[in-house]
């Protein structure tokens, strides 16, 4: 519960996660039924990184600061032409003061028949996400453990959605809860599109990780990462991870383009990395 995510809004780890979420939701708008995301982790929703929390680690900087300044090539940026455009809506007067969570720039990117479902149990910031969506026919906000939802929550009415379990990893086992959960869930909704987020860092269980999730045998796991730097002499975060779980079958071709141009914008030393592979599934 001490986990507060404004000290790490708009990070490298942020740009990775959102950058394909917002590909994700544009993918499941090439239909026109409705889709629901099921945000388990959903924090505060919109981040001030003029407040003093962020100033304070600053990490923003090094990621969507870094980004918004980057030259791309047009093919990276019309991949990330979803994301940057709803970060440039939140400042139109330029820079980048306000950040949105993934539950706010989810609903930035829905259509009218499109819905959110956001969880959050710590209950400052319930309170905080509550208002900034109330009043909002598109989405439901709960103070509940993330966790829970991967149960009751599912499957959505709608019959399709992305599910995004972004947990804080400040416990003990988050890695096998997470290979846990996801097998809960799909047994629910094996149709839906689970986004899984996972960090990197100096002896993290990213092996064994990998390999519960394979005994899984879900039939469709997709894996990105990006790593920024060396690991050597630093516990912190150095990199995160995705697991897309029903990937839209373009965003295997999208992640080729797309992890190379976020490496050499985001890295900070030569030993930056990026990676993009089927757990299971297309090879």
């Amino acid at each position: 519960m001490n986990y507060r995510h404004i000290y790490h809004a708009g990070n490298f780890a942020d740009v990775l996660k959102h950058a394909i979420l917002a590909r994700l939701v544009r993918y499941m708008q090439n239909k026109d039924k409705a889709f629901r995301v099921l945000d388990t982790h959903a924090g505060i929703g919109l981040y001030d990184l003029s407040s003093e929390e962020a100033q304070k680690t600053g990490e923003w900087r090094d990621g969507i600061g870094r980004l918004l300044e980057a030259d791309l090539v047009p093919q990276v940026a019309g991949l990330l032409e979803p994301y940057l455009a709803a970060v440039r809506e939140l400042n139109p007067e330029g820079g980048v003061r306000l950040y949105p969570g993934s539950p706010k720039l989810a609903r930035m990117l829905f259509r009218p028949q499109d819905r959110l479902s956001a969880m959050e149990l710590h209950p400052d910031d319930f309170q905080r996400l509550h208002r900034l969506f109330e009043g909002d026919h598109h989405a439901r906000i709960t103070e509940l453990d993330g966790w829970l939802a991967l149960g009751a929550h599912l499957p959505p009415k709608e019959k399709r959605g992305i599910v995004l379990v972004d947990p804080p990893f400040e416990e003990e086992g988050e890695y096998e809860r997470l290979a846990d959960g996801l097998a809960k869930a799909w047994r629910r909704f094996p149709g839906g599109t689970y986004c899984l987020w996972y960090p990197i860092k100096k002896d993290a269980p990213i092996k064994p990780f990998h390999e519960a999730l394979q005994a899984l045998e879900i039939p469709k796991m997709l894996c990105a990462e990006l790593t920024i730097k060396s690991d050597r002499g630093f516990t912190g975060l150095t990199g995160s991870g995705l697991i897309i779980v029903n990937p839209p079958f373009t965003l295997k071709d999208e992640l080729h383009a797309l992890l190379p141009a976020l490496k050499d914008i985001l890295a900070q030393d030569r030993f930056a990395s990026q990676r993009a592979f089927w757990l299971r599934g297309e090879h």
